[in-house]
């Protein structure tokens, strides 16, 4: 089984603003917000061919979780870069349209206070407005009855993303991530850096 550590899909109010997206019809609007802090230059991450950058080696998360809440095949990407480390950049936004109609916008930047949350995902669809923050919190806008959800501590998945995995290797199942949308993100993260 192929696994990548995409562990965003398995959190547990990711989960749970999933749940309520599949009830909404029609396109959706995503824009997902990371304050990653910088990284000094010469950093590992930061060198082409050791760390590819922080677009494949971090934001892949993001488009990922994009991904996977349009449940529909990404159609375009592309890469608006500040002009601060080329070709690693970091300090980025992704456009993103799915097959289905819905657009998303990642911004990863690493430029801001760390004073200021690192996550946060708004999603917009059928007059409602779902968000995300910082994987402690659940909030949503014109869902009758929806009562906001909050975590003692934050939780972006990595416990269930393993055990899903394992479970996975134990039964003989399928792998928890689809290897067709593995492969559909990284083929457009590389199309968008070699652009």
């Amino acid at each position: 089984l192929l696994m990548v550590g995409f562990n965003r899909r398995f959190a547990p109010l990711l989960i749970d603003l999933k749940q309520q997206l599949q009830r909404l019809s029609g396109p959706k609007a995503f824009v997902y917000t990371c304050n990653a802090g910088a990284i000094p230059a010469d950093h590992w991450t930061q060198d082409p061919a050791a760390g590819g950058g922080r677009l494949l080696g971090e934001a892949c998360h993001f488009v990922d979780l994009l991904r996977h809440l349009a449940a529909s095949p990404i159609e375009d990407l592309q890469l608006l870069s500040a002009a601060d480390r080329k070709p690693c950049s970091d300090t980025f936004s992704l456009q993103l349209r799915f097959s289905d109609g819905s657009i998303g916008t990642v911004h990863y930047f690493s430029n801001g206070s760390k004073a200021f949350p690192k996550e946060r995902l708004d999603v917009f669809c059928d007059g409602k407005v779902l968000q995300l923050d910082n994987y402690r919190k659940f909030k949503a806008w014109g869902i009758p009855g929806f009562r906001s959800r909050r975590l003692l501590s934050q939780n972006k998945g990595q416990d269930a993303c393993c055990a899903a995995f394992l479970k996975a290797i134990e039964t003989g199942g399928s792998p928890p991530i689809p290897t067709a949308e593995i492969f559909e993100v990284q083929s457009w993260l590389l199309k968008a850096v070699n652009r």
